[in-house]
């Protein structure tokens, strides 16, 4: 049973939303994060990356970048950039990317849950990474960045949702990328109630993305919980904004990879050792597969349909991955890259950037490439259900939730 709570939210005022509304603050470099703040001014992005507002001398995780952030939060709430509810709601949150929408309920979750396993989890996270989302939040008395999770559908959410979506949203933009986002707020005790109930009959939720995000929020709830021993349970600082979707309607779109070199190989002999674990075929045109345990291959100016052999594809929710059959059966048995997260000779490109980027990077910087059918999201709900982790790099989501639209302040 999954505890999903309605929240006081802040949001931007309707005319102003296009323009606060920012990519999450982990998809640009430092000097990315500069021009994309100079171009917009009020773009979240400055809270998210307060470095922006200091030269580049000053260190990222300054106290200085922290207090800078809590400043502009606080700056904008006070002239009046955001308005908040009236009473806790909850949001639907739409996007839609060339033709294909996703929609999600904007709530707080739980970090008991999250603590307790009923929100799963599919990667682990990095100490560092933590650490500075936790500073941020804490800083800011807000969570600023919604978590991505899934769950599998609930017919009585979807009825509410479906409903709500009847009226005319609050918000309806299309950003920079030319993603499409709409918002409507649930905000009637009957539909408020329907959707609490409806989470209260999931079992599990689970992490899509953001796992550092939700590491980061649970640590600062627990942080604020020993600050203050008398707690009660119902303190915002015990929930963490998330927008949950459910899964039959999430696209999760190839993590293709990149090979500096056939590891002393000639191209003959490489492909002549595939042939032990895969049927190989030549083709006329860039190839993505259309089926599990199959795979796109660029090597030489030409594209290779692969097809694994049945016995190389074990039934285990990690190993029967295709991610791991190819780090398996290629990467490390002929290529001898054993760990693709500090292996230098592979980088991975996300499904966005489509076949051409894979010829571009294999004819100049390296010389193989794979293209991926996706991981499916009912494949991450199996790791996640038997306690495992995905291999590095397993999926791509898009598209990407905006950050700034909603704010949960602890």
């Amino acid at each position: 049973m999954a505890e999903i709570k309605a929240f006081q939210g802040f949001r931007p005022r309707a005319e102003l939303a296009a323009r606060v509304a920012a990519l999450p603050y982990d998809v640009y470099n430092r000097s990315e994060a500069k021009a994309e703040v100079e171009r917009e001014p009020l773009s979240f992005l400055r809270v998210d990356r307060a470095e922006t507002q200091f030269a580049d001398t000053v260190d990222l995780y300054s106290p200085a970048v922290y207090a800078k952030a809590k400043e502009l939060l606080d700056t904008m709430i006070r002239d009046g950039i955001y308005i908040q509810e009236e009473k806790a709601v909850y949001y639907i949150y739409e996007l839609t990317m060339e033709g294909r929408s996703q929609t999600g309920i904007v709530a707080c979750a739980s970090i008991d849950d999250y603590q307790k396993n009923v929100i799963r989890k599919h990667e682990n996270t990095r100490e560092e990474k933590e650490l500075d989302r936790i500073r941020h939040v804490d800083a800011c008395n807000a969570q600023t960045g919604p978590i991505f999770l899934a769950y599998r559908a609930k017919k009585m959410i979807d009825d509410v949702v479906a409903r709500v979506k009847l009226s005319s949203p609050v918000y309806q933009f299309n950003s920079e990328d030319g993603i499409g986002h709409a918002v409507w707020v649930i905000d009637t005790d009957f539909d408020i109630e329907q959707i609490r109930e409806g989470f209260r009959q999931v079992e599990r939720i689970y992490i899509a993305d953001g796992h550092h995000r939700a590491a980061s929020a649970v640590k600062v709830g627990l942080k604020r919980r020993a600050e203050h021993p008398d707690y009660d349970g119902t303190e915002e600082f015990n929930y963490f904004l998330s927008v949950l979707f459910p899964h039959d309607q999430l696209m999760i779109m190839p993590y293709n990879r990149v090979i500096r070199d056939l590891a002393g190989m000639t191209e003959e002999a490489f492909i002549e050792r595939l042939r032990e674990s895969f049927e190989i075929q030549e083709v006329d045109a860039p190839f993505s597969p259309a089926f599990k345990s199959e795979f796109g291959m660029y090597l030489n100016h030409r594209w290779y349909h692969l097809k694994a052999h049945p016995d190389i594809c074990p039934d285990d929710p990690v190993e029967g991955l295709d991610v791991s059959i190819l780090q398996h059966e290629i990467f490390e048995k002929l290529l001898h890259i054993s760990d693709p997260r500090t292996d230098k000779r592979i980088d991975f490109v996300g499904g966005i950037r489509g076949l051409k980027e894979l010829e571009r990077r294999a004819d100049e910087d390296m010389c193989l490439a794979f293209s991926m059918y996706p991981t499916s999201i009912l494949e991450l709900f199996c790791v996640a259900d038997a306690g495992q982790l995905m291999p590095p790099k397993s999926t791509w989501f898009e598209p990407k939730l905006r950050s700034g639209i909603f704010i949960h302040q602890l």
